[in-house]
């Protein structure tokens, strides 16, 4: 896919909206901009946020899941991507569910309401998937009993049920932070990625996204 001329919509959380670098100008998302020469670009990554909504949040009021963000953002896109989910493994209190879920109060059921709903806001874009990169402690179990890897197989499963595209971060973005050398490299705090990080991040995405 070429992608000069090209309008792309990020949505995703705190690593989106540029948690850890020095400047915007240093988010993936404006390196993929400024060197792949898009015509425009839209960053909605708001920090905290999960892909479910969490269950103690009351009805009627939004927690800033990427369901519910999804329906107020720019409907004129030609890529949108997707990048989420390490926050559901790191706190959210929505349960995993199952394949049959269809609501936004369980991660399984989240993953299928947003890319549904992508499907259907933007019926000739292409939506891609982006799993989350490896975070410290991520091999072990949450509150719900399951490592960040059970996430990513579900963000994966569903992508495969609508055939979405998934870029997959957390088996090929060459970030480990258990490894010392990589942690300082490229995630200092073990969760968000720095400059060096976001520039790894844009690469492997464009990539990816030139290769569709």
């Amino acid at each position: 896919m070429e992608l000069r001329g090209k309008k792309i919509i990020f949505l995703g959380d705190s690593i989106t909206k540029g948690v850890g670098t020095s400047c915007e100008a240093c988010r993936f998302s404006e390196i993929i901009a400024r060197e792949q020469g898009l015509a425009a670009f839209c960053n909605y990554g708001i920090g905290g946020t999960c892909i479910a909504c969490q269950t103690t949040v009351p009805d009627g009021v939004s927690d800033g899941n990427f369901c519910a963000r999804a329906l107020g953002m720019d409907p004129d896109a030609d890529i949108v991507v997707v990048f989420g989910g390490s926050n559901d493994f790191g706190y959210c209190d929505a349960p995993l569910g199952t394949a049959d879920d269809r609501t936004r109060y369980t991660f399984y059921g989240a993953c299928h309401e947003l890319m549904r709903s992508l499907m259907e806001r933007y019926p000739t874009s292409t939506v891609v998937i982006v799993t989350p990169t490896h975070r410290l402690g991520d091999d072990k179990p949450n509150a719900h009993g399951a490592a960040l890897a059970v996430y990513v197989d579900i963000l994966r499963e569903t992508a495969r049920y609508y055939s979405l595209p998934v870029l997959d971060l957390f088996a090929v973005s060459g970030i480990q932070p258990e490894v010392e050398t990589s942690r300082q490299t490229y995630m200092p705090d073990g969760v968000h990625p720095n400059d060096a990080g976001h520039r790894l991040l844009a690469e492997r995405m464009a990539a990816f996204l030139r290769a569709l």
